[in-house]
This record gives structure tokens, sequence and C-alpha cells, in this order.
């Protein structure tokens, strides 16, 4: 497997730094879309609104429409669930929605950028971008990527500064 070039650790380091922020962020926006989706599709049926005839922050109902039982949503080939929202004001679940999925870009870029410089096989890119979809991966990848990114950086800068001494010189 290919290894990085000395030249390229800092950008590594600001890489790493990028990808803890994003993964943090994406982590965080992914748990709150979870908790959105379950006040949303299950029999609850609210959506948090900010403003507007209800207040400073309040749920409105999310009216389901025609067919929009719970378990459409995981019927092979079913049309999905139709929501209207009875609430005015900003609709914050909404916004949860959008930022995440916005964000998951930037996270994926994120991947890419320390993936490719550290020179990891694809299969550990994808395993990256699965952390934004999956409810706290994230958090998982980000400790592990970051103290194995931090050890090898330092144990190869530790590897070039020993100086090499040749095989005649060190017998004696």
């Amino acid at each position: 497997m290919p290894q990085p070039k000395l030249a390229t650790f800092p950008a590594i380091r600001g890489a790493l730094k990028f990808y803890q922020v994003a993964s943090i962020i994406t982590g965080v926006g992914l748990l709150l879309l979870v908790a959105e989706m379950i006040l949303k599709y299950t029999p609850l049926h609210v959506e948090l609104f900010a403003g507007g005839s209800g207040g400073l922050l309040w749920f409105a109902p999310a009216i389901p429409g025609p067919g929009c039982e719970w378990f459409s949503l995981f019927i092979p080939g079913g049309n999905g669930c139709e929501m209207a929202s009875a609430g005015d004001g900003f609709n914050i679940s909404l916004f949860i929605l959008v930022a995440h999925g916005w964000f998951y870009v930037v996270y994926l870029f994120s991947c890419f950028r320390i993936w490719s410089l550290m020179r990891w096989p694809f299969v550990r890119f994808v395993l990256l971008a699965l952390g934004g979809i999956v409810p706290l991966l994230s958090f998982i990848m980000e400790t592990r990527v970051a103290r194995e990114v931090r050890t090898y950086l330092a144990d190869r800068e530790a590897a070039e500064s020993v100086p090499s001494v040749p095989a005649s010189e060190g017998s004696r």
C-alpha cells in the first residue's frame, strides 16, 4: 500500500481537523434528523416551528396524506408518505432536513480529502462516508481516524528523524 509523502503531512493535519469538525457537525445533524423523523412519521405527527401563531418554539401537527401509515415508509416499492404541515412560522424540522443534506456533501468532501491524502483503500472511504448516514457512526469514526492518523504521523516523523547509521559504522 502506498504511503503518504512527508511533504503532505501539514496538509494531512489540516484535512484531519476539517474532517473532525465536519464529522461532529454531521453527526449532530443526523441525530437531530432522526429525532425529527421520529416526531413526524410516528403516530405523533408533529413538526417543530419557530415563531408564528404558536409562539417562540412550538409543535404543529403534520397531517398525513392518504395511505400514509407509519409502515408505508418500509414497504418496498411504496410511494412514500406525503405530509402537509399545519404550522406557520419558520419550519425547524424542514431546516434540519435540508441543512443535514447539504452539510453531508461537505462531510463527504472532508472524507475524500483525508482518504486521498492518507492513501487508504477505497473501502475505507465508503466506511467514512457511512458516518453521515448511520447514526452515531460519525462520532466513532472521528475518534478512531483522529487517533490513527496522529499515531501514524508521529511514528513516521520519529522514524524519519532518527539518523540512519551505515552497517559498517554500527558494528564498531
